[in-house]
């Protein structure tokens, strides 16, 4: 695998892959690698036949309060781990590199991004992964891209901006890697301390008993939603936000019907987690 840093050198190297006719895969991560990452290299590696990762902690989804800082970043052992699990490039550009002097440009989504995450993490949230996207695809011209479905609103997000934009890059959305206790993989689970790691357990637990309730298409909400909050509450969580919505355009949802997306987001000791489910009817 090789590192390169800079726009010039990714670009260089891919053309060389696209002279040889092969296909280009971009899994765009923000570093501290976990299985969920790898699964995502694995499935580009099976399906191109250049993966290029990219390694880049964005500033510009960060709001002033966040984690931007704490944020976990081992450059060295996440190249190692990229490589490992069949990278081929690993581009790690500086925030220079990516936002040079004067750079005045922000892609807003609108429509998809004023709810759940963007509602409690800000609007500034999803500009700053829209915009920082549409970077990396108009650097790499992947010929599709890989994102993890533990994140569903960024891939919703992520797909109208290339639906909108005409950006041909087919998005891949991989299923969510979690812990042998069902804990969704994330690279802020290591700010868990043991008894928060047992307490946000409760998350998925959560959704699976909000799933038992699902009997059929005309399942109400309230039911749904008083099954997983009876989960969180006897766990101690109190959730930021644990809503039901479309898995299409995330408006709120009265009824499973023909799917739904349950989505959660609760600060479990010094970590703020989300996970999310479909759920639908048997």
């Amino acid at each position: 695998m090789r590192t390169v840093r800079t726009i010039a050198e990714v670009r260089a190297a891919v053309a060389d892959g696209r002279t040889a006719g092969r296909s280009i895969g971009l899994v765009p991560t923000m570093g501290a690698l976990h299985d969920g990452h790898l699964s995502l290299i694995h499935r580009a590696r099976a399906d191109a036949g250049l993966v290029v990762v990219s390694l880049f902690v964005n500033p510009t989804q960060f709001a002033a309060h966040e984690d931007l800082g704490a944020y976990p970043r081992s450059e060295e052992r996440d190249a190692e781990l990229a490589s490992d699990a069949g990278a081929d490039i690993l581009f790690a550009p500086t925030v220079a590199e990516v936002y040079p002097h004067g750079f005045a440009t922000t892609i807003h989504v609108a429509g998809i991004t004023e709810v759940l995450d963007g509602k409690h993490r800000g609007a500034a949230h999803f500009d700053g992964v829209a915009t920082v996207v549409a970077k990396l695809f108009g650097i790499v011209a992947p010929d599709a891209a890989y994102f993890g479905q533990k994140d569903a609103q960024q891939v919703l997000v992520i797909r109208r901006l290339v639906r909108d934009l005409d950006i041909p890059v087919r998005i891949v959305a991989c299923p969510i890697v979690r812990e042998p206790d069902g804990l969704a993989m994330s690279s802020r689970n290591v700010y868990l301390d043991p008894a928060s790691r047992r307490q946000a357990t409760a998350l998925n637990r959560a959704l699976d008993a909000a799933q038992a309730t699902v009997t059929g298409p005309d399942t109400g909400a309230t039911i749904v939603l008083a099954a997983a909050h009876s989960v969180l509450t006897e766990a101690g969580i109190d959730p930021e936000y644990l809503e039901l919505r479309s898995p299409d355009d995330l408006t709120e949802l009265d009824t499973i019907g023909d799917g739904a997306l349950l989505a959660v987001a609760a600060h479990v000791g010094q970590a703020r987690l989300i996970d999310n489910r479909i759920l639908e009817a048997p």
